[in-house]
């Protein structure tokens, strides 16, 4: 488990920096379609479900070739 974690830290503290110093990479997030923007005069509702199905294919795909 603590091999695990090491690795979430390094993979957040990565992440991090990729959202730091190369925000362009990100832009496309929140603005497929299927994703829910919603805004009023005093309110605003974000839900990003198509981004987050394609991350959560993407991840599996990876966690199942790093495991085999």
């Amino acid at each position: 488990m603590s091999r695990w974690l090491i690795i979430a830290g390094i993979a957040l503290v990565i992440l991090g920096l990729l959202v730091h110093f190369a925000p362009w990479l990100f832009h496309w997030f929140g603005k497929l379609p299927g994703d829910i923007n919603v805004r009023s005069d005093r309110s605003q509702l974000f839900i990003p479900i198509t981004s987050m199905v394609l991350i959560s294919i993407v991840l599996t795909i990876l966690l199942n070739l790093f495991n085999r």
